[in-house]
């Protein structure tokens, strides 16, 4: 996920600071925050309680842990203090989200609820061939036009899926776009993302103009979008853009907003608009560099000069070539093979 930079000014954070781990407080009527660690740069995620009448509903679960798991008992234990838990929410299927769903839904005896696309993918990764993904990514790098293949697959998978993840139930009750669900007093409609995921499900509620937004917006970066080999979606920048308009129109400008990291925040139709010009600011940029053929590993420095630690390596290389798929899907770029079969980017 890269950094945005500039307009948190337009944001407003009610609150000052996060719960402690183990601990779950009160953000808005019928709504519990609790947060989970990370063991990388970004090192939290928020979870989400919501009342629903004979317990509380569970809104995504952080990674597969032991420490994780531990927090989870003593917030179960202590910090619910009695009350069942009728359900596992699952916004989408990255491992910080979907990590503990098969703990969670046999420890407690609860269905997962989660979209068809986010539990597809989550049980083809684990079911992937061990190697699979890893032969894949060696063919996308090949393509890309980097030198040492296995040194930078290595350095840029710190782990697989199947690691940071228990066993995803064989079984789910299925979110789809538009639907309304009843959790609690209160009815909340189901708004499909795209482009960091598959089929991410946001959660609406009009009563409480509230969004559980996962990781479709955050307030203060920028959620990773990326180009991935086997991937079904061959512009998921066009496809995350698409959905930010989704988001404008289907939810007021005054909505509180809870995000899976960082503060709940007031402002979300301002940090849509920083959100598209952050990408546009890097599409421009992509087109500026292609005064040349060049390749995807040429261009990766170019966008990301800092360093990048290991988890965010892979990540500014799948950026980059969101940016770049859609730059030709636009046509500002086009997109040529080389006899080695290598991709040359050149502006048009």
């Amino acid at each position: 996920m890269s950094a945005a930079e500039g307009g948190l000014a337009a944001l407003r954070f009610p609150n000052a600071a996060p719960p402690p781990p183990g601990t779950a407080i009160k953000v808005a009527p019928g709504l519990r925050w609790l947060r989970m660690p990370l063991p990388f740069q970004l090192n939290h995620i928020n979870l989400w309680l919501v009342d629903d009448g004979e317990g509380w509903a569970i809104v995504d679960t952080g990674i597969n842990s032991d420490e994780t798991r531990e927090l989870w008992r003593q917030v179960l234990a202590e910090a619910l203090d009695g009350p069942k838990v009728t359900r596992l929410i699952c916004t989408h299927f990255h491992p910080d989200h979907m990590g503990l769903a098969g703990w969670l839904a046999e420890r407690l005896g609860i269905e997962l609820w989660t979209t068809a696309g986010e539990w597809e993918h989550a049980r083809r990764a684990i079911a992937d061939r061990p190697g699979t993904f890893h032969a894949d990514l060696v063919d996308f790098y090949r393509q890309i036009g980097f030198g040492n293949l296995e040194e930078t697959v290595r350095t840029s998978r710190p782990g697989s899926y199947r690691s940071l993840v228990s066993p995803v139930p064989d079984r789910y009750r299925r979110l789809e776009d538009g639907m309304e669900l009843a959790i609690g007093g209160h009815r909340w409609r189901v708004i499909i993302g795209r482009g960091h995921a598959p089929e991410h499900a946001c959660l609406y509620c009009p009563a409480l103009n509230l969004l559980i937004a996962g990781d479709q917006v955050l307030p203060k970066i920028s959620p990773n979008v990326s180009l991935w080999p086997r991937g079904s979606d061959q512009d998921p920048l066009g496809s995350f853009l698409a959905s930010l308009d989704t988001l404008e129109r289907a939810v007021p400008a005054d909505a509180f907003v809870l995000p899976s990291h960082h503060l709940p925040f007031y402002g979300l139709h301002a940090r849509i608009g920083e959100l598209r010009r952050l990408h546009a600011e890097r599409l421009a940029e992509i087109v500026a560099v292609c005064d040349r053929p060049r390749t995807g590993a040429e261009i990766v420095p170019m966008l990301f000069r800092r360093a990048l630690d290991r988890h965010q390596l892979g990540f500014a290389i799948g950026e980059t070539m969101a940016h770049l798929a859609r730059a030709v899907a636009s046509g500002g770029i086009a997109r040529q093979e080389r006899a080695d079969g290598v991709w040359l980017f050149q502006r048009v």
